[in-house]
């Protein structure tokens, strides 16, 4: 009878330790489950905030063009809707990730100024984005504008015209009334000024508003002929 006693206390022992394993198995599993989910809404919650925000900066980038566009050629100096008259291309030479819109002013059906978005990666805290209008009469700057960066405050930021008007040194300038070696900051022997504690960000600027000269002066043909391409499908399209 003992041994019969011993026998059945194993084995309700085994099923005590069987169903504590089981139960354990089961909360490990849902805890497991629980943590999965919140770590899945967690990543689509990042996800949707990302996309969000990574629209409302685009939006808010293309805002900030637009008011530097008029910045450069107000609507007393041009006569064409310049929302209209552009093209839309990736020009590489122009810091280009994917196409961007190229306006055209135009006063009496002829071309006055050419705007070209520019990205130049060469800034102390990464990109540099302006517009850059080149008259089209003597390739000289219309105006710059900056329309995002992430310069260091009260250092790298006086490339903003609200911050300081040094950006304002490039107007009426060319390669043709500019020599090569004068397109940099002083500390580097050019004519530009720099800023103090800060002479990388004027010193990209700088080099990168002379290329965009150089390649404006090599491309405006095509480019005009494309913009003009261009405006003719539109039309046709309706």
């Amino acid at each position: 009878m003992s041994d019969q006693q011993d026998t059945q206390e194993q084995a309700e022992t085994s099923q005590d330790k069987l169903a504590n394993n089981s139960s354990l198995l089961q909360s490990i599993m849902l805890n497991s489950f629980a943590l999965g989910s919140f770590a899945l809404i967690c990543t689509i919650i990042i996800a949707l905030t990302y996309i969000n925000t990574a629209d409302n900066i685009k939006q808010q980038k293309k805002l900030a063009q637009l008011k530097a566009l008029y910045q450069i050629v107000p609507k007393n100096l041009h006569d064409n809707d310049l929302l209209t008259d552009n093209i839309n291309l990736q020009v590489k030479q122009l810091g280009h990730r994917q196409a961007q819109t190229i306006y055209l002013a135009k006063q009496h059906g002829q071309p006055t100024v050419i705007v070209y978005p520019v990205t130049t990666t060469d800034g102390y805290s990464g990109d540099i984005s302006y517009i850059i209008g080149i008259n089209i009469n003597d390739n000289s700057i219309a105006g710059v504008r900056v329309v995002s960066h992430q310069e260091t405050p009260g250092l790298g930021d006086k490339i903003e015209l609200r911050k300081s008007p040094w950006i304002l040194s490039f107007n009426d300038l060319s390669l043709e009334n500019t020599q090569a070696e004068d397109w940099t900051v002083k500390k580097n022997g050019g004519k530009f000024d720099g800023f103090t504690g800060a002479t990388i960000t004027p010193r990209s600027v700088t080099h990168s508003i002379a290329r965009t000269l150089n390649y404006h002066q090599l491309f405006i043909d095509q480019l005009l002929k494309k913009i003009t391409i261009a405006n003719q499908q539109k039309v046709s399209n309706g």
